[in-house]
Formats: C-alpha cells, structure tokens, sequence
C-alpha cells in the first residue's frame, strides 16, 4: 500500500479552499486504494512530525502563501521525501508576478503592458493610463485584483483598506474574455489538456465567482476560433515548461476577440497549485478529456514517486 501524506489548511489568505480541495483528494485518493493520512497544516512543529512517519509521498493540496510560494516545497526537499506539483524554484517564480512576468516575456508569450509601482504613485495615476488592472505581487485566486476602468474606479480604489504589500503589479486592461488552460505532466512529457471559458456572472471571476456556485458560467471546450484555442494551448504549455513546472498547473489567459475572431491572446499568470474543489477549474478540463478527478489525483502521486526525491533547488 502507498502511503500518502495530504497536505491541507494552511496559513494563507485560501485556507478555506484548501481545505475543501484537500478533503476531495484525499476521498479521491483513497478510493484509488491510497492510504491517505489528512494533515492540516498550521505549524512548522507540525509538519515536521508528520513527514517524520516517512510517508511514500506528500500530496501538496495547500493553496497561496507559504503552500505555492516554495516554502513548503523546501521543506519537503530538505525532507528528502516526494510531493506533487511544482519543486521550490518553479512555485517560487510563478507566485512572483512580477518575475515570472520576465520569464515569460523572454520566452515570447504575450504579457500585457505594465510594471511593479508603489501604490501612492498608482493613486495618483502615476503608473500607467487606464483602463488597468492593480494585483498584489504574490498572491493568488483573484485576491486583491482590482479593475480600474475609469477615474471613478481610482477614486474608489483609494478609499479602500490595502492589507497587502505596498509594491504593486499593475498591467494594461485586456477586453475580451476570461481562458484558463490545464496542463498536465513535467519536461517533454507535458500536455495541454483543453482550454475552458469562464463567464462570471458579475463581470470579473474574482475569488467570490471562482468558489460559489453559480456565479460563473463554465465552457468547455472554450467556444473560440480554432486557431486561438490551438494558440491558447501552446501558450500554456510553454508557460509551463519555461517556469519549470511539474504536476499539474492552470494558466490564465485574457483573450480579446473585441473585433473579431481570431482574437489576441495575452497570458496573465501561471498557478502551481490550483483549486481542487468541486467547482475548481482543472478537474473539469481534465474530465472533459477524459480523466477522471480519482485518475488525475492518482496521477499526480506516481508522477511524484517516480521522480523521486528532488534537488533543493529543482524546478
């Protein structure tokens, strides 16, 4: 019997989701014939003792700070123990908005216009022109993404609370419409599963869309032009290979097809860890290709196992 150590909680700003995704894998996991020991991680103390019962494999289901960021990737490297998804060095490129912007750019993927600004200069419209869109620079799910279409949105941005870093990311605003793409696998052997199109029902698929039901309408597969889906998906998956990712990663793209098909599309960002609730994005691609949630799960573990042990620097 595989013995897997599940990875859920945390101490980010998407507990809750981790929770939920963690909880679904490991019923997922199970019923694959996995014998699967929950762990809720809210201390290093903790982890610590629970990797000391030498699991066969670690199930990262954690999600944001401290989870995709590298952290916990470091700490299973120096473990010596295996863990799905990205190594240290991928999760912590991806989480940095602001450089994995760079990577991609030099690699020839299209990235919205735009740069890190402080944002007293951003208030005072000293970053770019609007329409904009203000992000932090290392969070994920949509938290603290901000649409600035007008004077009057920046005037409003202003009088809210900021509770994160004070250096912001700060990109050109894309029309069109929202596409996420999954990839599956490390190296040469990665695919791109399909590309979905996301509807939110209030104009921007923010954190409140992404995991309560029925505020976003699904497409898959996205109903696109043919040469944009087929370009949505090589996109994807150079993404993936450039930052180095491993396991299973979602990128999100923009597309504006505002005057006509085939439209532009521009890559917003990778995650490394993304959702695996029941409303998550990447089980519905997969399944519409033909895994199974159980499978994809399954998946994901032996592509651990068989990598094995990584490097304290590995991708």
């Amino acid at each position: 019997m595989t013995r897997v150590l599940l990875l859920k909680g945390g101490l980010s700003s998407e507990r809750e989701v981790s929770l939920v995704s963690g909880a679904e894998c490991a019923a997922a996991l199970r019923a694959k014939g996995y014998v699967v020991d929950e762990h809720d991680f809210a201390s290093l103390d903790g982890l610590i003792a629970a990797l000391a019962t030498k699991p066969d494999a670690v199930f990262n289901a954690l999600h944001g700070r401290y989870a995709e960021d590298g952290t916990i990737q470091g700490v299973l490297d120096l473990a010596g123990i295996p863990y799905t998804h990205s190594g240290l060095l991928a999760s912590a490129v991806a989480m940095d908005k602001p450089m994995a912007r760079k990577i991609f750019a030099s690699h020839g993927l299209p990235v919205a216009e735009g740069g890190v600004f402080h944002r007293e200069d951003v208030l005072a419209g000293r970053a770019i022109p609007v329409p904009f869109v203000m992000k932090p620079t290392n969070e994920g799910s949509s938290v603290g993404v901000k649409i600035v279409l007008d004077a009057g949105d920046l005037a409003a941005l202003a009088r809210e609370a900021w509770p994160f870093d004070e250096e912001v990311l700060v990109e050109a605003y894309v029309p069109g419409r929202e596409l996420t793409v999954a990839v599956l696998g490390s190296n040469g052997s990665a695919q791109a599963l399909g590309v979905l199109e996301i509807r939110p029902n209030n104009g921007f698929y923010d954190y409140t869309a992404k995991y309560t039901d029925g505020k976003a309408i699904h497409l898959c597969p996205a109903p696109i032009a043919p040469s944009a889906y087929a370009k949505a998906m090589q996109i994807a998956l150079e993404a993936h290979r450039a930052l180095g990712c491993r396991g299973v990663s979602r990128a999100d793209l923009r597309y504006d097809d505002t005057s006509g098909e085939p439209g532009a599309l521009c890559l917003l960002e990778v995650n490394t860890q993304p959702g695996m609730t029941p409303l998550s994005l990447v089980p519905e691609i997969a399944a519409a290709g033909g895994i199974a949630f159980a499978d994809l799960c399954a998946r994901l573990v032996e592509e651990a196992r068989h990598d094995g042990p990584r490097a304290r620097l590995a991708p």
